[in-house]
């Protein structure tokens, strides 16, 4: 597990995903985006579902996160946890090859009142590096001291109890705080959109980073040509 994480240091990963009812959702679609990027130089994937799980562990001799997550997301989605939540989601991922299982590490309620607890134990019987996204600097006090061996910024901005975010930048004070609080590894993940955010990320003791829909999400990038403040 050690491995992984070394291997992961200081590298950017790309998080190659889009939703079924997206475009480039298609299989191969999905494996050209991720084919292109480590072209680029992604260091490390962060892929969604079992079948992209799958077609990165074979084509790619880096590290892979797996999480999984809805076909649809839950109009209430800054309520619940949807993120790898229950030990039958992680038993996929580890079944498809994933070197690192992502899930939602907040201490909000779980299917099946499942517990944090287990699925990190059930990460880590398998020889896995567990990695808990979370949205406040309590929770990631709260996922490392229940065995988490990652801790990511993932969901700042996307919970309740994180709505006090910054809406537009990553959140570095989010960051700060873990790598203050935990002796955990840290990966900055959420609205990475400039070169120098990456930058700064790593000057305040990122782990890695972890960037998405600037790189792999076309309608996002259009968008944030098309409807600039004081045009549409």
């Amino acid at each position: 597990m050690n491995d992984i994480i070394k291997k992961i240091k200081g590298v950017v990963i790309v998080s190659v995903q889009a939703m079924p009812s997206e475009p480039l959702y298609a299989q191969d679609c999905m494996t050209a985006m991720m084919k292109s990027v480590v072209t680029g130089g992604a260091g490390a994937l962060r892929v969604a579902g079992v079948r992209d799980v799958k077609i990165a562990k074979h084509l790619f001799n880096i590290p892979v996160i797996g999480i999984t997550k809805p076909n649809q997301i839950p109009k209430n989605w800054k309520e619940i946890v949807y993120i790898t939540p229950t030990v039958k989601d992680v038993i996929s991922l580890i079944d498809a090859g994933a070197d690192i299982v992502a899930f939602d590490g907040t201490q909000r309620k779980r299917p099946n009142d499942e517990k944090l607890e287990n699925l990190i134990k059930f990460v880590h019987v398998n020889k896995k590096v567990a990695m808990a996204d979370v949205s406040t600097p309590e929770e990631g006090v709260a996922a490392a001291e229940a065995g988490a061996d990652i801790l990511s910024t993932t969901l700042a901005g996307y919970t309740i109890e994180s709505s006090s975010s910054p809406s537009d930048e990553p959140d570095f004070e989010l960051l700060k705080q873990l790598v203050e609080k935990t002796n955990k590894p840290v990966i900055l993940e959420g609205r990475i959109w400039e070169p120098e955010q990456v930058d700064k990320a790593f000057e305040l003791g990122a782990h890695c980073v972890v960037i998405g829909s600037a790189i792999t999400r076309p309608q996002l990038i259009t968008k944030r040509f098309v409807f600039r403040k004081g045009r549409n």
